[in-house]
């Protein structure tokens, strides 16, 4: 346990609570409000607290705050990861352990992947399970809407498969699948008490010697671009580099397939856009 920093916390709660309005938390605007956000006695209601004590929290002389109180508060005020986290440590308290990666896609995430018309894109969770994906990106992972969502897992789909020698023998295949198992291990450690991740971390242990290998190497770390070559079925050969975009309020990544501008992968993309929207 820290100190407890009376002053920052008045100040933290008294601006988490005047940048809500009563229709965000569920509650009626009613008579016209003399100042912006909630009033102290909908917060204490909605943390289930008594006023008093949430009067005296926000007056800098409250007692220190539980951690069940912290938590309530949290919930209340509609505090994001970041700002619960520093909710906790300017109470004095240790930020509690996330119990599992997001698997919520914001409006605005969706709206952009829709927006990419001419770029295969895809949404995935900090266990690379697919959450969201655009047109394009159906010609390289399906129509996932047809799989069903225990079954999405790119990683799964990565390696509870055979993969061919020459997969791992090609130097940006073996770094794609390398930074992919690092950024999960990574995820391993962020999340402990996630049975999903778990589960499919033991799964391919025991299922794929390769990943098994790559795991045993204990690298840790985020994704990082790399240079993907591709021979399909219908369009022939591409060249693109795999971006991965991280998004921090949810723990997230974008998946983008960005290929050279003017290159016969970029023309390729353009005419596969343009059908796909004919086709809407």
């Amino acid at each position: 346990m820290t100190t407890l920093r009376r002053d920052e916390l008045a100040d933290f709660l008294r601006t988490r609570r005047a940048r809500l309005r009563p229709a965000e938390v569920g509650l009626p605007e009613g008579v016209r409000r003399r100042t912006p956000g909630l009033r102290r006695q909908e917060v204490a209601q909605l943390a289930g607290m008594s006023i008093d004590y949430y009067i005296r929290l926000e007056q800098g002389r409250g007692p220190h705050p539980s951690r069940q109180v912290l938590a309530a508060l949290a919930r209340a005020l509609l505090l994001g990861r970041d700002e619960r986290a520093y909710l906790f440590r300017i109470a004095g308290e240790s930020p509690p352990e996330p119990t599992g990666p997001s698997r919520q896609v914001p409006p605005g995430l969706r709206h952009l992947l829709d927006a990419m018309t001419e770029t295969p894109a895809y949404l995935v969770d900090a266990a690379y399970e697919m959450l969201a994906w655009n047109r394009l990106a159906t010609w390289f992972v399906g129509d996932l809407s047809a799989v069903p969502a225990e079954q999405r897992n790119m990683i799964r789909s990565m390696f509870g498969r055979k993969v061919p020698q020459s997969y791992r023998d090609d130097a940006e295949m073996l770094r794609f699948a390398r930074t992919t198992v690092a950024d999960l291990r990574a995820a391993y450690g962020r999340y402990p008490a996630d049975p999903a991740i778990s589960a499919l971390v033991t799964e391919l242990l025991g299922t794929s010697p390769w990943f098994a290998e790559l795991w045993a190497g204990h690298e840790v770390g985020e994704r990082r671009p790399t240079v993907k070559r591709v021979d399909h079925p219908e369009l022939g050969p591409l060249e693109f580099e795999c971006r991965v975009l991280h998004v921090p309020e949810t723990d997230q990544r974008l998946i983008v397939y960005v290929p050279e501008p003017g290159s016969p992968t970029q023309a390729a993309f353009r005419r596969v856009g343009e059908r796909t929207r004919v086709g809407q």
